[in-house]
């Protein structure tokens, strides 16, 4: 009876109808749990969309430091998305225990085989998969095997300085310096994770066209990451998925392809590795990522299968390259536009050279014991981070379902929040009230109290049990490639009046840092 009342009505009115429950929708969005009592964009409030549109814009990370700039240190960036600001926060939102999860914005980065989403340690949502993932793999990654994997990088940064002499000092032929890094780190990570160069430093190219389909990839990701829901009707389609699990469609997401190529190569030993053990191998070499990811399955062959070894495989393809090229792209680039930090540097490089603290060797490389006694070189490093951490994003988490308390503010469960590396590394408080300059000298200057609120400060590699797992290895690549180049080359920027362009695809990668190279005459 009811029915037949309400029936034409809605027919008659619809209009009035579909307008009303529209209103209706982006009312309940703006006070939704009570968020309206935080500013920020007025659309934010009402949409997701806003977010989704200024991140597509990829100046992201500027929108977040202006807002937080104008607003104070919590922000709205959408109806359910609270960005914090305030380094105080970081302990709360990403400490141990905290009930923290990761949000949808990450399973949209999963990489996928035959129709199924590859979890790793950086996409997964699900806390208890995380900790027996990490407790599988955590020793591949500890500070302790860097001395394992010394050799290996070794290995392709003695190519890269004889080709970047080759191809580029020689000739005075401008470089891409961005892509070229880029080649490098690549190379880098064939080597760590395969014991193989993959070709694009001695090829000069994009090798499968990985880069240029990563790129795209995390410009695809870092808006859609916005709304999570865009993303199963366009790549994680379920129709599309379920046709690859059938057999229906052979497409092979294009990183998984190029991990398995790789792996498949050494199918034969990575199978008495899983069956056997590792056997012992000449320790010059180093022992290899796969070779440990395999050790992992042997120990632990109820969680770690073939699927998490490829998975693990992909993430340092996907995360491994992209973010230690944008750091050393960030500490040459600097150096460049401030001729006085530059020159302080290289006179600490050919100090260290006279007295003995770097081995005078034929290629000038420097190791890592060696760069870890070069205070100005670690706070170049450290300034670049800071000025230009790799993720512009929000490294966003969920409030469990019963709510906590952020600095005085209790939030409701089910509501995102989130740091940005790019807001919290320009505190001025904690950075100074030059927050904006490139100064590496706030590093040595600074009282030990004071360095280590700075360092607890810095975020380009997230916080607490989620932080970036190959945090040391990229690590090892920057110390290791900034002083041996130095010494090796004279750079110089072959437009010094232009600024390099940034697009923020989730990772806030460089363009138009275009640098000329001269073979370096040794200091007397």
């Amino acid at each position: 009876m009811l029915l037949n009342d309400v029936l034409p009505f809605l027919v008659k009115y619809w209009p009035l109808v579909l307008s009303s429950l529209v209103v209706a929708f982006f009312v309940n969005n703006k006070y939704w749990k009570g968020l309206n009592k935080y500013p920020g964009h007025w659309l934010a409030g009402y949409t997701n969309w806003w977010r989704f549109w200024d991140v597509w814009g990829r100046k992201h990370e500027w929108t977040t430091i202006r807002l937080h700039r104008q607003h104070g240190d919590i922000v709205r960036l959408g109806p359910n998305v609270l960005s914090f600001a305030d380094p105080k926060a970081i302990k709360v939102i990403y400490g141990l225990n905290k009930g923290m999860t990761k949000s949808d914005f990450y399973p949209v980065q999963n990489a996928v085989a035959k129709g199924r989403r590859l979890e790793s340690l950086f996409s997964t949502t699900n806390e208890d998969f995380h900790a027996k993932y990490r407790r599988c793999v955590n020793n591949a990654f500890a500070m302790s095997s860097l001395v394992h994997y010394e050799p290996l990088v070794n290995s392709t940064l003695g190519v890269f300085l004889d080709r970047t002499e080759a191809e580029f000092a020689t000739s005075g032929k401008s470089c891409d310096f961005g892509r070229w890094l880029q080649y490098f780190a690549f190379d880098v990570i064939g080597d760590l994770t395969w014991s193989k160069r993959l070709g694009f430093v001695e090829e000069k190219r994009d090798v499968d066209g990985i880069i240029t389909f990563i790129g795209n990839f995390l410009s695809y990701a870092g808006p859609i990451g916005q709304m999570p829901v865009l993303d199963l009707f366009l790549e994680k389609n379920p129709i599309s998925l379920f046709a690859q699990r059938i057999g229906l469609s052979n497409f092979v997401f294009p990183v998984t392809l190029f991990a398995q190529k790789r792996s498949n190569e050494r199918a034969g030993e990575i199978q008495k590795i899983k069956t056997y053990g590792l056997p012992e191998k000449d320790s010059s070499r180093g022992v290899d990522l796969l070779s440990k990811f395999a050790l992992a399955a042997h120990d632990h062959p109820e969680f770690m299968t073939d699927t998490q070894i490829l998975a693990s495989c992909n993430s340092m393809v996907f995360a491994g390259s992209e973010t230690t090229a944008i750091s050393l792209s960030s500490v040459f680039y600097f150096l460049l536009k401030h001729p006085r930090v530059y020159a302080k540097l290289m006179r600490e490089l050919d100090n260290a050279v006279a007295d003995g603290i770097i081995e005078s060797r034929l290629n000038r490389t420097v190791s890592w014991s060696e760069a870890q006694k070069l205070p100005y070189l670690d706070a170049v490093i450290q300034e670049s981070f800071r000025l230009h951490p790799a993720p512009g994003l929000i490294l966003e988490r969920i409030v469990p379902k019963q709510g906590m308390d952020i600095l005085g503010n209790f939030i409701p469960g089910g509501t995102i929040v989130g740091c940005n590396a790019w807001a919290l590394h320009r505190r001025p408080e904690v950075f100074g009230v030059d927050v904006d300059t490139f100064r590496p000298e706030r590093w040595i200057e600074a009282r030990p109290e004071k360095q280590k609120e700075m360092k607890a400060t810095m975020f380009q590699f997230g916080a607490g049990a989620r932080t970036c797992i190959g945090k040391n290895v990229s690590l090892l690549e920057v110390y290791k490639l900034v002083p041996s180049f130095l010494r090796r080359f004279e750079i110089e920027l072959e437009h010094p009046d232009r600024e390099w362009k940034t697009h923020n695809a989730w990772f806030v990668r460089q363009t138009e840092f275009n640098t000329i190279f001269r073979p370096r005459e040794v200091a007397p």
